[in-house]
């Protein structure tokens, strides 16, 4: 038995999800390995105090790092083979669960995945784009608010300069990074409340998506996430 999951327990309940998240609502959650599903806050399944989960056979329901409609209703699902270190598991379960808090929200706002398809990488869109993420990630870890705000003017300046260029498709990132950036930020939040690193160190790890200008351009889905995380910062 992981020696963990009553932590896990105790660090995942509404109470302390609203820190990252005014009014971040608690769904059910697992954590899983090979041969068995460690099954939290399920309204189809109780649990007999002290214990606080319900154990279950593994099966192919449950795979990768995801939410699903488990027995109807959304889990959060994590495997556990995937993580070394607790706060490495911790915060990849509070993004999931976050994706779990948008659905029972009725979260609308998704993108056409058609869009990426046919996204243009173009020469100047691939430029702007760059720069405008260097101006993102220099107003991240700016200090001077004078300085940040002339950081935070240019990423808007650039946005908008590709927005008359490629409109629709500015929705799609946009889009992407409502959906996405919400949720690595309290990924974010939760990771930088259990690891022994400083904020900055966090903040740097978290960033190197956002300046990785190979990324940028190769995978325009993913790369809206980073994006999405600083402009909730």
């Amino acid at each position: 038995m992981p020696h963990f999951l009553d932590r896990m327990a105790e660090d995942l309940v509404k109470a302390k999800l609203e820190n990252y998240w005014p009014g971040f609502e608690l769904v059910a959650y697992a954590i899983y390995d090979r041969s068995k599903v460690y099954l939290f806050n399920h309204p189809k399944f109780s649990n007999n105090p002290p214990c606080t989960y319900h154990i279950l056979k593994w099966d192919t329901e449950f795979t990768a790092d995801t939410i699903i409609m488990y027995e109807e209703y959304p889990t959060a699902i994590v495997n556990l083979d995937h993580y070394k270190e607790y706060e490495d598991l911790f915060s990849i379960a509070v993004h999931e669960l976050f994706h779990g808090y948008q659905y029972i929200k009725d979260e609308k706002r998704f993108p056409d995945e058609m869009m990426g398809i046919t996204y243009p990488l173009s020469k100047e869109n691939v430029e702007l784009r760059n720069q405008e993420r260097a101006n993102l990630y220099c107003a991240m870890l700016e200090n001077n608010l004078i300085n940040k705000k002339q950081y935070l003017n240019a990423f808007i300046s650039l946005r908008e300069k590709r927005t008359a260029k490629i409109e629709e498709y500015l929705t799609y990132e946009n889009l992407i990074e409502t959906i996405e950036g919400p949720a690595w930020y309290v990924e974010l939040k939760a990771y930088s409340e259990k690891s022994p690193l400083d904020n900055d160190s966090v903040l740097k790890k978290y960033a190197q998506q956002l300046i990785n200008k190979y990324e940028s351009t190769s995978c325009i889905r993913r790369s809206c996430y980073s994006s999405g995380l600083f402009m909730c910062s």
